[in-house]
């Protein structure tokens, strides 16, 4: 049984997908792959992607800490690994730590390499989302206590994608956030990206009358496609996105 904090995990299954839970360490991630493409060894893979990339990350911090305590976008050393410095790239270009990139950056790692095994694939860590995907698929939008929680989902269509969908907010999860927004949700190609994005973009929620300027703030944000955020009753939406009603 999903805790309560995880049932919006229940929000982006599809019938057609088999899916999976692989955790190591902070990293929890809800992984779906098509039926017939689905084996034990496909989670011992999805295992080994995600020590692979945390290693990576974990290896390069011990010998550059400031990558992990800054908030402010941070240039990283010429030995970085390529899952740090993609994480820096799009803080970068969001004005927030590379550490605001961290979820999306997993996901796209780890859903890249499961491509391989299978041509559609959802993974999701955390609220941020990579999908691949043959078909239209509906990723619905949890937004806490607000009254538009599990009401609207996003319709993305297959040639929109490798997507990442990622989400933000001041008032639900554990994730650093300056800003009151119940959910911040940005799509780009770019999971890293859009992750970092949310970020800042939730940000700069601090009341209803501060929306427009977050949705706008974001598709200012080059690679950003499409932005939505709620805060209590009111939502806010710009760019390449479809709305459908749960």
């Amino acid at each position: 049984m999903n805790s309560p904090e995880r049932n919006y995990r229940l929000l982006h299954r599809e019938e057609d997908l088999v899916h999976f839970r692989v955790a190591v360490k902070e990293t929890d991630l809800d992984v779906g792959v098509r039926k017939e493409r689905y084996s034990r060894e496909l989670e011992e893979i999805t295992e080994k992607l995600i020590v692979l990339y945390r290693d990576q990350l974990e290896k390069y911090i011990e010998n550059d800490p400031g990558f992990l305590k800054s908030h402010d976008p941070y240039e990283v050393k010429p030995y970085a690994p390529a899952i740090a410095a993609t994480m820096a790239g799009a803080a970068g270009a969001a004005g927030v730590g590379p550490m605001a990139a961290v979820a999306g950056a997993i996901s796209e790692a780890v859903g890249q390499g499961l491509l391989k095994y299978s041509r559609d694939v959802i993974v999701e860590n955390g609220g941020d989302i990579f999908l691949k995907t043959g078909r239209i698929r509906r990723i619905g939008v949890f937004a806490g206590k607000s009254p538009l929680s599990y009401r609207v989902a996003l319709e993305i269509r297959p040639g929109d994608t490798p997507a990442g969908i990622c989400t933000s907010s001041g008032t639900v999860g554990h994730s650093l956030s300056l800003g009151c927004s119940d959910a911040v949700v940005i799509v780009s190609p770019s999971a890293p990206l859009a992750d970092a994005v949310a970020t800042a973009a939730g940000n700069i929620v601090r009341s209803e009358k501060h929306l427009e300027a977050a949705v706008d703030f974001a598709l200012s944000v080059p690679g950003v496609t499409g932005a939505l955020v709620i805060l209590g009753k009111f939502m806010a939406v710009k760019g390449r996105i479809k709305l459908v009603p749960l």
